[in-house]
């Protein structure tokens, strides 16, 4: 039975922000990182495979998203602020060494966390990594962020569906995407945070280049989605993750298979091999 827990963190402001999660299980911590209009709830899907096999699963919502608090500021979205936060939950759940399960979002918090502090973490999981060592200023994806924001802010949860171009994804997968879509965001208390959120997070400087992953000696495994069903988390991204990194392991699906980052059992059992291998 998953337990609540609730931590602070503080704001660049100074002012505190109340970050909500839950854990179950015991056994090797696994904290997951969920990306940016998600939840706790969206790393794994809800998939218990790795209660099942002996992990403690814990997870939380960022500042401005699910049950947590918005940000004092709506600029305080960066991820300079999400990585403190991501150190304030370390530290009150006392978690020694765990693994950083993220993704999107949550996989360049917990990448940027490992890289100032390699010798805190037991292993990395960065599912569907976007990031490329430099801020999206100027870039394409940057205005479909832009539309996004617009979307949520307009027309609710109905605009931010509408907004999302998800008409063109290939069909077999158009129903399920739009039905997951539109479940994530509606597990979010306060729509107004998480436009404030898009508008912040896409542009703001995670780590400074890639050649940084070179130097981070830790097992990661990468999970990647190919581009016709996720073009907004680019497959040569997650490759390039997997190469630059020493200990790095690469998995996505074969082609024309449903997403493996969309199944979180599979993903959960990608996981679970790969800690057990490497822990």
């Amino acid at each position: 039975m998953a337990m609540p827990f609730e931590t602070a963190s503080l704001a660049a402001s100074g002012e505190t922000v109340a970050l909500r999660g839950d854990e179950a299980g015991a056994g090797p911590p696994i904290l997951l990182l969920h990306g940016l209009t998600a939840t706790r709830r969206n790393v794994v899907q809800g998939s218990k495979h790795l209660l099942r096999r002996g992990y403690r699963l814990i997870g939380y919502d960022a500042r401005g998203h699910g049950e947590s608090e918005p940000a004092p500021h709506p600029g305080e979205y960066e991820y300079a602020d999400l990585v403190r936060d991501l150190g304030f939950v370390l530290d009150e759940l006392g978690l020694e060494r765990p693994v950083l399960a993220g993704s999107s979002m949550g996989a360049a918090t917990a990448m940027a966390y490992a890289l100032e502090h390699p010798d805190q973490i037991g292993a990395l999981v960065q599912i569907t990594p976007a990031y490329d060592g430099r801020p999206r200023a100027g870039h394409d994806q940057l205005e479909a962020w832009e539309r996004l924001a617009d979307g949520l802010e307009r027309g609710g949860i109905d605009g931010f569906v509408a907004a999302a171009g998800l008409e063109k994804l290939p069909e077999r997968w158009r129903e399920a995407a739009q039905l997951a879509t539109r479940q994530r965001i509606g597990r979010n208390r306060d729509l107004q945070a998480v436009a404030d959120a898009i508008r912040v997070v896409p542009g703001s400087r995670a780590f400074d280049g890639l050649d940084l992953l070179e130097r981070l000696d830790l097992p990661t495994l990468v999970v990647a989605t190919r581009d016709d069903a996720d073009p907004l988390h680019p497959l040569a991204v997650a490759e390039e993750y997997a190469e630059r990194l020493p200990r790095g392991e690469l998995v996505v699906e074969d082609e024309g298979q449903s997403p493996l980052a969309w199944q979180g059992a599979r993903v959960s059992r990608a996981i679970g091999d790969f800690l057990d291998r490497v822990l």
